[in-house]
């Protein structure tokens, strides 16, 4: 759909390609007013603005109206699976600085060893960048978990583009993931095999929060609670960490063994 504004589109937002994630593609269908072609940059619009680069989308997506982000794509722009963007093509200015802080808890250290901003400069070669969002560099992990840095800003201002000779400084003093804005690595790009389940669990829980209007009007009371079953491994708990992460939601895990005691009281006094 084309808005009234000739240089600007608006999509539908959906999951991103398993080979996407992390890379900051955005898949869009090239049958429309903005000329668009692979490698452009584009603007995408939610409830905040960030950038992504454009990559053919699929045959089966070409009439849907649809525009394939991952889950720190979403998060920037402050969407979710469903939402309505607008994406326009924009003009880069090529980056002179880019200043960088990993996204972890305030109990959590890190120290990284010499040459990790030639490793972060080749793994961002060519990528948008935009002060104050959050982003991946492909295949830095911290405990077998792909690590969020926080962009702390960027030289010129507004959307920039990483190049070869761009100066890049990676702080080790971390940002507070609480106080900025928790950036789960868990997205439902993660989950495979679970589409039905993962769908219903969408309705019960994803809905009523971010639409909670829809219900009172309806007349319908939400879920209080969802049970989900099955045996380990299958994938309850990560289908639980994805939908808090894509609603902004905060997630705690307990399990059975750590308050599980033999003694009188002491499960209860575990749980307080």
């Amino acid at each position: 759909m084309t808005d009234d504004n000739s240089d600007s589109l608006t999509l539908r937002v959906a999951k991103a390609i398993p080979s996407d994630v992390g890379h900051g593609r955005a898949r869009v269908p090239f049958d429309n007013d903005l000329n668009l072609k692979p490698g452009d940059i584009i603007e995408v619009s939610g409830e905040r603005k960030t950038a992504a680069i454009v990559w053919r989308c699929r045959p089966e997506d070409a009439n849907l109206g649809v525009i394939r982000v991952d889950g720190i794509i979403r998060k920037n722009a402050g969407v979710s699976l469903g939402d309505r963007v607008d994406i326009k093509k924009v003009e880069t200015q090529p980056c002179q600085r880019l200043v960088l802080s990993p996204v972890m808890a305030k109990q959590q250290k890190v120290r990284f060893g010499p040459g990790i901003e030639g490793f972060a400069r080749r793994g961002l070669n060519k990528r948008p960048v935009v002060a104050g969002d959050r982003i991946f560099i492909p295949g830095m992990t911290l405990f077998a978990e792909a690590l969020p840095f926080a962009i702390v800003s960027t030289k010129p201002k507004g959307i920039v583009q990483v190049l070869p000779d761009t100066d890049i400084v990676i702080k080790e003093d971390a940002v507070d993931e609480e106080e900025q804005g928790d950036v789960q690595t868990i997205s439902y790009e993660d989950i495979g095999g679970l589409g039905d389940q993962l769908q219903k669990v969408r309705e019960m829980i994803e809905l009523p929060l971010k639409h909670p209007i829809l219900f009172r009007r309806l007349g319908i009371d939400p879920p209080r609670g969802v049970l989900l079953h099955g045996p380990p491994g299958t994938g309850k708990t990560l289908i639980a960490k994805a939908v808090a992460s894509e609603t902004n939601a905060h997630f705690t895990s307990i399990n059975g063994p750590e308050i599980i005691s033999k003694y009188y009281g002491e499960s209860e006094k575990q749980l307080r």
